[in-house]
């Protein structure tokens, strides 16, 4: 059991850019931060340098690797037990070319954007039961992403050329869909809990450098990404929305909305569509093995 005032968060992708500074900065609100990441050697050193800014940070490590299933399903089944988190905020995320196949047939890019955190929250959801928690699902510019609408009969991105005309770019496509997947799966699951006391938010956390998103994405886009770093800003800015959706007071009871820089916005018309994010949900269950 929690020792009575103790608050637990959990951050996925918490061992670098982003996802470390939101444990950085919840760990400094006096809460005992979960960060999870797929090795375990970079846990082990995102925790020295979290320690080192907070000597008397709380920090547990989780080692998996969200792009298999099986690991994802393993990381909710330990979490699940008590202590339960109070917050979870799904973080992780990767740019992957469509070649880029994980051993369980998934490409790389849906299976840690939208489908791990799709089995990680359902699963925590049922643990949680009754119990007040709060979800942040860390998506992108709903602005931008207003022109790459989900193929929901190709969620798996086998038909590249869909994806655009220029090769070096659909990797970006790709995870722009996935990015929308997260507002659409939130949207969800927030209608999914409305009878529980568990709240479900998304977040744009603002065009970030030292994300290290872009590792997988090619050389030409890498090259792209390296220039745009230059004046971009650093990940205590991206931290600053989603740490807040976790923690503030004003965000008590609201659920089911989409946040840039502590201000709701609406997202575009085909991620918001029910029966749109019914048919992603329904076809992620079938992904993964869940009910519908």
């Amino acid at each position: 059991m929690k020792a009575q005032g103790e608050r637990r968060a959990v951050v996925t992708g918490a061992t670098s850019g982003i996802g470390e500074a939101i444990a950085r900065s919840l760990a400094a609100a006096g809460w005992t931060v979960v960060i999870a990441g797929r090795s375990s050697a970079r846990l082990s050193e995102a925790r020295d340098r979290i320690s080192a800014a907070i000597p008397d940070a709380d920090l547990l490590l989780e080692r998996a690797d969200l792009s298999l299933l099986t690991e994802v399903r393993e990381l909710a089944g330990r979490l699940a037990s008590e202590p339960l988190p109070d917050v979870v905020i799904s973080n992780a995320a990767v740019i992957a070319p469509p070649d880029d196949i994980t051993p369980e047939g998934f490409h790389r890019s849906l299976a840690v954007n939208h489908l791990a955190p799709y089995v990680l929250l359902r699963s925590l959801a049922g643990a949680i039961g009754a119990r007040p928690a709060r979800f942040v699902v860390v998506g992108a510019s709903p602005a931008a992403l207003a022109r790459v609408p989900v193929d929901l009969a190709d969620l798996n991105a086998k038909n590249a050329r869909t994806l655009g005309p220029l090769p070096f770019a659909r990797a970006f496509a790709a995870y722009g869909r996935t990015k929308n997947m997260n507002a659409m799966f939130g949207y969800a699951l927030a209608r999914r809990l409305a009878d529980t006391r568990i709240t479900v938010n998304g977040a744009h956390p603002g065009i970030i450098r030292g994300t290290g998103l872009g590792r997988g994405a090619g050389s030409a886009m890498k090259i792209i990404g390296d220039t745009l770093n230059l004046f971009m800003a650093g990940p205590d800015a991206g931290a600053d929305t989603p740490a807040w959706l976790a923690t503030s007071p004003d965000m008590a009871g609201i659920t089911g909305r989409f946040f840039v820089k502590r201000k709701q916005v609406i997202t575009a018309a085909h991620t918001t569509d029910v029966a749109r994010c019914d048919q992603l949900w329904d076809e992620s269950a079938r992904l993964t093995g869940l009910p519908g």
